[in-house]
């Protein structure tokens, strides 16, 4: 894939109940060239998601026939559903926008590997892990049991946190978004990052 003019795509991950989709849509409402990159699950839409803007929703089967057929930049297995970003809406995409991606450690790992996209990637984490079930509980999105799961799956998605080009501490959302789009506006001046940052 060649992307198109001087776009380029950025990946906000973090683990579960940090904030991560409601940046992604301030980033999207404050910049139009953003489109956020919609990802294909097998998982059951929630109340308030609609098919093709929140997701592309589909069978575990449809989503295994085109692993076989590697259609996907990138897609991991979490929670017993399939996540995946097809080559297909990322080529598309590309051409005219810039790309917001809303996906985990293991979807940076693989799109990391294609070293002709241009990729700002960005780790979110919570002030502290209290802090991150409270979320979770808060939301109101999650049944117990699942609540838990991704609350002990914390530990295995801060480990990875060295694979990222910023890691930005989520205590106050407003100011987290204002770090995100400086380091947005910075890449757009100089269009390179080499060292890893830490924001507070």
């Amino acid at each position: 894939m060649l992307p198109g003019r001087d776009n380029f795509m950025v990946i906000l991950s973090s683990p579960s109940g940090v904030g991560k989709t409601t940046l992604v849509k301030k980033i999207q409402q404050k910049y139009q060239s953003f489109k956020i990159s919609v990802s294909m699950t097998t998982r059951a839409p929630r109340s308030n998601e609609v098919n093709g803007v929140d997701y592309q929703f589909t069978s575990k089967k449809e989503f295994e026939n085109l692993i076989n057929q590697k259609k996907f930049y990138e897609y991991a297995k979490i929670f017993e559903n399939y996540y995946g970003t097809l080559k297909k809406t990322v080529d598309d995409t590309i051409k005219e926008n810039d790309i917001l991606f809303d996906i985990d450690w293991q979807g940076t790992k693989q799109l990391s590997k294609f070293s002709n996209l241009k990729l700002i990637k960005i780790f979110l984490i919570p002030q502290d892990k209290n802090e991150l079930k409270k979320r979770l509980i808060k939301r109101d999105q999650n049944t117990e049991e699942e609540v838990s799961k991704r609350y002990d799956s914390f530990d295995e998605d801060v480990k990875h946190w060295k694979d990222y080009d910023y890691i930005l501490i989520n205590k106050n959302l407003d100011i987290c978004f204002k770090q995100i789009e400086n380091i947005i506006s910075t890449y757009k001046k100089n269009d390179i990052f080499n060292d890893l940052h830490i924001a507070q």
